[in-house]
């Protein structure tokens, strides 16, 4: 359970809207913290945490509303957009919001340490929080850092659409067609240098990747991956097993070395990336990874492990 000094904090991933929730106040309208963040919230709440989720909007500015269903809208506050991660811009960008927000929550409410729980690319956002907060010199201690299907070493769809992998490496599977489509139209209107652009292998990974840049930076922590598995076919490992976008071996950054990660606890599910996913593949709810109760109790038992 936290200490009052202590807060757990949900980050969304890339091309996500999501409102800024406390442990008292959640949104009015759709659900109660957005798409992603609503499951997670309200299961951590429920075992005694200080739960606040990260607001998050498609671009520059506030996190007023998301129209997708059932997404959210009347949120209990709207924080400005300095402290609202740009869920399509950089991830070193979205590192400095996230950091802000941090020292928001610290000057409002007291806090001093924080758990991380990050979805998708907000587990990238999450790490370069940590990096902001180190070179500050700030006092605030991330005690904890879970991801849930975070693309560590990059997003087999974003690598098609940036010339990286041959589409080939998706056949064994006719229904991705269409995800690399859907990527592509994403990524369209996405800016340019962006989210959609950075989570490929060719950005994060290698000796001089945004990965090695890290190093050190995780040395304190035991971070809990967590990764999908629920469509399998012949290809490439760096491909399948997979999620619906992030293959396992990223979600649980197997190629990741240890000086950038040197203590890691792994877990897989056979679930999709998020609930987006669970309905283009026609699947339950709970199939997709931040609406699993088992994927919740690894998270649960992650942060008491750490308390």
């Amino acid at each position: 359970m936290s200490s009052p000094s202590r807060a757990l904090v949900i980050v969304s991933g890339g091309a996500a809207h999501s409102p800024f929730t406390t442990p008292d106040a959640a949104c009015r309208g759709g659900l109660p913290a957005g798409t992603t963040d609503t499951f997670l919230r309200e299961g951590l709440l429920a075992a005694g945490h200080e739960v606040f989720t990260a607001p998050a909007h498609v671009g520059a500015g506030q996190a007023l509303a998301d129209e997708a269903e059932p997404g959210f809208s009347a949120p209990p506050e709207v924080l400005p957009a300095e402290v609202t991660i740009n869920s399509a811009g950089t991830i070193d960008g979205a590192g400095h919001h996230l950091a802000g927000f941090l020292a928001l929550l610290s000057q409002r409410y007291g806090y001093s340490s924080f758990d991380l729980v990050a979805h998708s690319m907000g587990g990238l956002f999450s790490r370069a929080a940590l990096r902001v907060l180190r070179d500050a010199a700030s006092p605030l201690c991330v005690r904890s850092l879970t991801t849930i299907g975070t693309p560590w070493t990059g997003s087999f769809a974003a690598e098609v659409e940036a010339g990286q992998r041959d589409p080939a490496d998706l056949a064994g599977d006719p229904r991705f067609a269409a995800v690399l489509a859907g990527f592509s139209a994403e990524a369209a209107s996405a800016p340019r240098d962006g989210a959609a652009e950075q989570v490929t292998s060719g950005y994060l990974a290698g000796a001089d990747g945004w990965n090695a840049r890290q190093g050190g930076l995780l040395d304190g922590l035991t971070v809990t991956l967590v990764g999908g598995a629920a469509f399998t076919a012949d290809g490439p490992r760096s491909a399948w097993p997979n999620d619906g976008l992030v293959s396992l071996r990223s979600a649980l950054a197997q190629d990741v070395p240890a000086s950038v990660l040197p203590h890691r606890v792994t877990h897989t599910f056979d679930d999709v990336h998020s609930l987006f996913f669970a309905g283009q593949f026609g699947l339950p709810v709970e199939r997709a990874l931040t609406w699993d109760p088992a994927v919740l109790a690894v998270v649960a038992d992650a942060v008491a492990r750490e308390a």
